[in-house]
């Protein structure tokens, strides 16, 4: 019998990392114990993940039934890799019983910025009950609580900030948002400088944000 392939090298960097927060937000593990399905609207985040995985598999379509569209995805086989992210925390069906993740220190920002690239959002506005406020915040959406508490402790634990919680409208997922004070201390940590991967869209977004209130150097 043919070894398994081992398509994944399994060594923590920026990369490797960012790629773990992206899986952990928008992979999806087989029950057969080898084989991982990322799917994502954006074909730059699919690019991105073969990247810092440096894996070769193309991209391809299907149909989402629950989205009613076609939507973009790579698929993928490798029983150590596997073996590795339930080692870490990951699981199959993981959406509602994710927990904690055993994520390096050192690598914890890249980690927490693909998290935010896979399922995290970020918006702005302007605050009519006060003159000139201009309020933005930076969100981690999970329909796991507990894993959302996790998040939230490591982040405290970095930069003393807590965040608040809010529910999405049929309680389905959680958002852990970070409001504009917070976002000046959290954002400088997810985008640090000379930081390797990053989701085009929304790192622009934000440095239009913070270009209004002079802040975006910070990124």
């Amino acid at each position: 019998m043919a070894k398994p392939q081992n398509k994944v090298k399994i060594k923590w960097s920026p990369e490797f990392a960012y790629a773990i927060g992206l899986i952990t937000t928008d992979g999806n593990l087989s029950p057969d114990g080898r084989h991982f399905d990322f799917t994502s609207q954006d074909l730059e985040q699919l690019e991105n993940f073969k990247k810092c995985l440096n894996i070769k598999n193309k991209i391809s379509k299907k149909w989402s039934g629950h989205k009613h569209k076609t939507v973009t995805r790579l698929q993928f086989g490798d029983v150590n890799f596997y073996k590795f992210l339930l080692g870490i925390g990951l699981i199959p069906n993981k959406s509602k019983t994710l927990g904690e993740l055993d994520i390096p220190v050192k690598y914890f920002w890249d980690f927490l910025r693909g998290h935010f690239d896979g399922d995290g959002t970020f918006y702005s506005y302007w605050d009519p009950r006060w003159k000139s406020s201009f309020m933005f915040y930076v969100c981690f959406i999970s329909a796991s609580k507990r894993h959302l508490d996790w998040l939230q402790k490591q982040i405290f634990n970095h930069l003393k900030i807590t965040g608040h919680y809010t529910k999405s409208v049929n309680n389905s997922a959680r958002a852990l948002k970070y409001a504009k004070s917070e976002s000046l201390k959290l954002l400088p940590k997810i985008y640090y400088k000379n930081h390797s991967t990053h989701l085009s869209r929304k790192y622009l977004k934000i440095k239009r944000t913070l270009a209004i209130i002079g802040k975006q150097g910070i990124i």
